[in-house]
């Protein structure tokens, strides 16, 4: 899996003991998303209605609950028993669930039917080993951790097209070997124009224009960022750091065309345990404890709550 290097020390703590946001006291703090060994909860998505899915490092399988219940059960998805596991996922604005794991990106609707299952071309080192993925109005990115290649599937009118390889990263900086690029998370603006994707390998954020496929590294003041999962909202992208460094969210605020920024808050402390992703409602943030660092983990296997620190 993932593996972070350092940052740079120009960061501010945020506080440990934040205040819950009003209309949140009342929500659990963790979030139990199984209690069956072997788990290892890796990727998260919660809906605006406050529906959550995770998806399970370990199994393949996928979790279902809510923001309002402590405790998440299994979602019964169609044609994923082959899967030996699963990273990124998603929904969209049709509710539907998209996941990837190993060469495959699999759709399923909200009672779990499968809606539709696309396999990865193989890259230029081999077979693809898909990590997260962001939707867009008319297409579906994902990042490949085997290869230094992102993959994209057009969506038109809903239907989703073949998954091939769109665009080899290694342009924006060919002294990189192919090998160590180790692409990770990735997020899109609000306009589908602008992906940012996170490469372990290079220490960096990058800018992908899609229009031109244009990219370039988003300048973070000479901080390493080599991000796992990452969201972007507005000009604030929130990061998970897990490896090489002290493990929590990162929160950098952009500059209004992407390009650059700087890291404005480090939320760390022992209420994580290897985080990997995370996901947004209201003003708290939502954030996978996976134990990847030590497989299988120990039961339970959890998600924790805090406050947003960008909530005013």
């Amino acid at each position: 899996m993932t593996r972070l290097f350092c940052l740079g020390a120009s960061v501010l703590l945020a506080a440990a003991g934040q205040a819950a946001p009003a209309g949140a006291r009342d929500l659990p703090e963790v979030y139990v998303v199984s209690r069956d060994p072997g788990i290892l909860p890796e990727g998260l998505a919660v809906e605006p209605d406050g529906t959550m899915y995770v998806t399970s490092e370990g199994t393949g399988r996928l979790f279902k609950g809510r923001i309002g219940d402590a405790e998440m059960r299994p979602f019964a998805a169609e044609g994923i028993v082959d899967r030996p596991s699963a990273l990124g996922v998603h929904t969209d604005a049709r509710h539907r669930i998209f996941s990837v794991g190993g060469s495959i990106l699999t759709v399923h609707d909200r009672r779990g039917r499968l809606v539709a299952r696309r396999t990865a071309e193989d890259g230029p080192l081999g077979a693809a080993n898909l990590n997260d993925l962001v939707i867009t109005k008319d297409a579906v990115y994902v990042t490949d951790w085997a290869n230094p290649v992102i993959h994209k599937a057009d969506l038109r009118a809903g239907r989703l097209g073949p998954l091939r390889p769109w665009i080899d990263i290694r342009s924006a900086a060919p002294q990189f070997p192919a090998q160590y690029w180790l692409l990770n998370g990735i997020t899109a603006d609000r306009t589908g124009r602008t992906l940012l994707v996170a490469s372990n390998g290079t220490e960096a954020v990058w800018r992908v224009n899609t229009g031109t496929k244009a990219v370039e590294e988003v300048q973070l003041g000479g901080n390493s960022f080599g991000a796992d999962g990452m969201l972007l909202r507005g000009r604030h992208l929130y990061a998970v750091l897990n490896y090489g460094a002290p493990a929590g969210v990162y929160v950098a605020e952009l500059s209004s065309d992407l390009r650059s920024g700087r890291v404005e808050y480090q939320i760390t402390g022992d209420r994580f345990d290897l985080p990997t992703t995370l996901a947004r409602h209201g003003c708290r943030l939502y954030v996978v404890n996976s134990q990847l660092d030590e497989p299988p983990g120990h039961p339970p296997y959890t998600i924790s709550a805090i406050s947003d620190p960008t909530c005013r």
